[in-house]
C-alpha cells in the first residue's frame, strides 16, 4: 500500500512538535496552477494560496526554469562576503514597484517577520527614538519582536513572553465593528484623529520612531480603513517627526490589485516590507524604502548570511516578469469583482454573513449569529472550512473571533474555477446554518 494522508499524518504527530500544527489532514504530493493535489490523488482549489504566498500559481513553469536555472549556477555564497547580480535586479525592480518617486534602498532578508523587524530597527537608528506604535488586530510575525507586533494573545502570545519593550497599541479603523461606536462616512475618521491623543495619553512623539500597520489587515481579517485614514494619520505624522511603515507581507505582490496595496490610498510609506508571493514560494523578503532612511545604518548594522538567497532571487525576478507578461493585475481585479459580487449575493441571500469587505482580489466575509449584535459566528465559520474541505476546496479563517473567512486564491486562477469553488462556498453556507 502506498503512502496515505492518515499514515503521514500518523508519522506527522510523532515527529514534529504538536505547536506547529497544520489546518488540514491532507499531504500535497503537488500542485500547479489553483490546484494541489494530495498523496492519494485528490483534487482541491487553493484559495489559501499558501497564506498570500502564491499569487502567481503554484510551480509556474517559469518560476521552476529560473530556480533550475540558477541552481545550476550556484545556491550560496553569502551576498554579504562575495555578492552577485541576482538582488541587485531584484532590488531596482522593487525600488520601482513601491510607491514613492525619491531615491529609494532595498534591503533582502528571508521571511516577513525579518523584514518587520529590520523595518523597526531602521526606523529607530534613522529617527533615534525608540517606540513603536501598531494597532489592534495586526499580525506581525511570531518571532520575539514579531509577537511583541502582533495584536492576538491566542494562539500567537500565550505563554511565550515576556515581550519586547517600547511597543505600544491603539484601535484600528475596524469599520463594521467600529471601536468608538461610530460610523463611515459621517465620523469623518475619528479613529485616525485618535492618534494626536495617543501621543499624550500613551507615548510621546518625542519618543515615536514609527507608526507600523498593514494597509489590508490579513490574519485581522482583511480589514481596509477608508482611503482617508492613511491621508489624515500621514499629515499626523509628518507633522511630528513620525515614520509611517507600511506592512505589506500579505497585501503586496498584486494581492489588491495593485502591486501594493498603499497604492490604493495615495500615501506613501516611509518604510514597506514585502514577502509572501514576492519569490512565489522561496523564502525572501524585502524591506524598501526612503534612502536616506535605509542609508544611515552604520556599514554591517544589517544583514544575514542568507539574506538574497540566489535561487530565491531568481524565483523574484521570474514573479515580476510573470505580472507583467500574463497582466496578472488586471486579472486579479476581475477575479476581485467576481468574488467580491458573489460574496455580496451570499449576503443578500444569508443573514450568517455579516459583512463583505476587502480590496480588489483581497476579500473576506465576516460571519455572524446575530447582524443587530454582530455575535461571531465561529463554530459556523469552522464547520464552513471543513465542509469546504471535505468537497475539495481550500479556505481560511481568520479573524480575532475566528469568525471570518479570506480569500487568497491564485490570481491564475481560471473564472470556471473561481466559480466551482464560489458555488461550494455558497452550498456550506445553507448547511452550517440549517
Amino acid at each position: 500500500m502506498g503512502t496515505t494522508n492518515s499514515s503521514l499524518h500518523e508519522l506527522r504527530n510523532q515527529v514534529i512538535a504538536k505547536g506547529n500544527v497544520s489546518g488540514t489532514d491532507r499531504y500535497i504530493a503537488h500542485a500547479r496552477g489553483a490546484v494541489l493535489t494530495d498523496v492519494e490523488g485528490n483534487d482541491y482549489l487553493d484559495f489559501g494560496g499558501g497564506i498570500a504566498v502564491m499569487n502567481v500559481g503554484h510551480s509556474h513553469p517559469k518560476v521552476v526554469a529560473a530556480i533550475k536555472e540558477q541552481a545550476e549556477k550556484f545556491t550560496h555564497t553569502c551576498f554579504m562576503v562575495t555578492p552577485y547580480e541576482g538582488p541587485v535586479r531584484l532590488a531596482e525592480k522593487l525600488i520601482a514597484a513601491v510607491p514613492g518617486d525619491g531615491p529609494k534602498s532595498v534591503m533582502l532578508v528571508n521571511s516577513g517577520v525579518e523584514a518587520v523587524e529590520n523595518a523597526v530597527k531602521i526606523a529607530r537608528y534613522s529617527t533615534g527614538k525608540p517606540a513603536i506604535i501598531v494597532f489592534e488586530g495586526a499580525f506581525h510575525g511570531r518571532t520575539l519582536m514579531g509577537m511583541s507586533l502582533t495584536s492576538k494573545v491566542k494562539p500567537y502570545k500565550m505563554g511565550l513572553g515576556p515581550f519586547a519593550p517600547e511597543v505600544y497599541r491603539m484601535p484600528y479603523a475596524y469599520c463594521y465593528r467600529c471601536p468608538y461606536g461610530r460610523e463611515y462616512p459621517g465620523c469623518d475618521v475619528e479613529c485616525a484623529d485618535k492618534l494626536k491623543d495617543f501621543f499624550v495619553n500613551h507615548v510621546a512623539a518625542e519618543q515615536t520612531a514609527a507608526i507600523l500597520f498593514e494597509p489590508v489587515q490579513g490574519e485581522g481579517g482583511f480589514i481596509a480603513p477608508p482611503k482617508e485614514f492613511f491621508q489624515k494619520l500621514q499629515a499626523i505624522c509628518r507633522e511630528n517627526n513620525v515614520l509611517m511603515i507600511a506592512d505589506e507581507v500579505q497585501s503586496g505582490m498584486g494581492r489588491t490589485g495593485t502591486m501594493f496595496a498603499m497604492e490604493q490610498y495615495g500615501v506613501e510609506a516611509d518604510l514597506t516590507t514585502s514577502a509572501k508571493s514576492l519569490a512565489a514560494g522561496m523564502p525572501l523578503s524585502a524591506v524598501v524604502g526612503r534612502k536616506e532612511i535605509m542609508d544611515s545604518v552604520h556599514a554591517s548594522g544589517i544583514g544575514g548570511t542568507y539574506n538574497g538567497n540566489p535561487l530565491s532571487c531568481a524565483a523574484a525576478l521570474a514573479v515580476f516578469e510573470i505580472f507583467e507578461e500574463e497582466q496578472l493585475l488586471d486579472k486579479g481585479k476581475k477575479l476581485g469583482a467576481m468574488l467580491r459580487e458573489s460574496l455580496l449575493a451570499m449576503q443578500r441571500e444569508c443573514d450568517l454573513v455579516g459583512d463583505v469587505r476587502g480590496l480588489g482580489p483581497m476579500v473576506a466575509m465576516e460571519l455572524v449569529t446575530d447582524r443587530k449584535t454582530k455575535e461571531p459566528a465561529a463554530a459556523e465559520t469552522k464547520a464552513l472550512v471543513k465542509y469546504c474541505l471535505d468537497r475539495g476546496v481550500i479556505i481560511l479563517a481568520c479573524g480575532a473571533y475566528g469568525n471570518i473567512i479570506r480569500f487568497l486564491m491564485p490570481l491564475v486562477m481560471t473564472e470556471a474555477q473561481l466559480q466551482q469553488g464560489i458555488d461550494v462556498v455558497r452550498e456550506g453556507l445553507v448547511a452550517v446554518r440549517s
